[in-house]
């Protein structure tokens, strides 16, 4: 897992609350076991129309979404049922960071387990974002892990929560086997004295 310490990036908008795991990434594409192209059927349903064709309008199709690896999202993000295969879509279209006001707790955990962070906002500092992503569509943001700060371009940030595992997982690229591993020696002397 890649470590997430800061990142500066364009912000993609997608302000629909209550967006489920279904709609993320439709159950047809759940057969897969490798995370490897399921980027494709990040927002299937939302991005393609019925034969297949891309839909104009829906944001993660037009120019600007190439490239952004933040995404700012209504409330409770990510509900319904558990699968890890939403967060390893989203980051597969390139995503490191859900910005939204909530999320489901089984979302965020996966999430966090697989090194996507999701950012709880206020609900007047997600109406900030939503302003200045409006204005200004190629406004970037500064996310830094270590301060647990958004940061805006003009200077002013936002705090946001994070449990310290969850913190000293994503800062070292480590999942919670990885995590425990790099207490091998001391395990293996523990074991050694406790034969």
């Amino acid at each position: 897992m890649a470590s997430f310490t800061t990142l500066t990036s364009r912000v993609l908008p997608l302000l629909v609350n209550d967006i489920d795991t279904d709609q993320i990434i439709p159950a047809r594409f759940l057969k897969a076991i490798d995370k490897l192209g399921l980027s494709e059927g990040l927002f299937y349903d939302w991005r393609y129309n019925a034969d297949g064709s891309p839909k104009r309008d829906f944001i993660l199709n037009k120019p600007e979404a190439k490239g952004a690896q933040i995404l700012l999202a209504g409330d409770n993000f990510g509900c319904g049922s558990s699968r890890e295969h939403a967060p390893w879509a989203l980051m597969g279209f390139g995503f490191r960071a859900v910005i939204s006001t909530s999320f489901a707790d089984i979302f965020c955990n996966n999430a966090l387990k697989n090194g996507l962070l999701p950012i709880i906002v206020s609900a007047q500092g997600h109406n900030e974002l939503r302003e200045l992503v409006e204005n200004t569509p190629s406004a970037q943001l500064t996310i830094d892990l270590a301060a647990q700060t958004v940061k805006l371009p003009d200077g002013t940030s936002f705090q946001f929560p994070i449990d310290g595992f969850s913190k000293a997982c994503l800062l070292n690229g480590v999942d919670e086997l990885g995590y425990i591993l790099r207490f091998e020696d001391n395990i293996t002397a523990y074991e050694t004295l406790h034969r």
